[in-house]
């Protein structure tokens, strides 16, 4: 499964840098809305907490 951002999200997450994007779109997800989008980043924020 490819990930999808929504065009209604679409403008937001552009903002975020190169990295996080790369990030997110590598996870296979489908992001249809903010909240979508706030758990995939509560997700890496507590992967990378964990790994220190």
């Amino acid at each position: 499964m490819a990930s999808y951002v929504s065009p209604e999200i679409r403008e937001k997450f552009e903002t975020l840098s190169i990295d996080l994007k790369n990030n997110i779109l590598e996870r296979n997800v489908k992001i249809n809305n903010v909240y979508d989008l706030i758990n995939v980043l509560e997700k890496i924020v507590s992967e990378e907490d964990q790994s220190f």
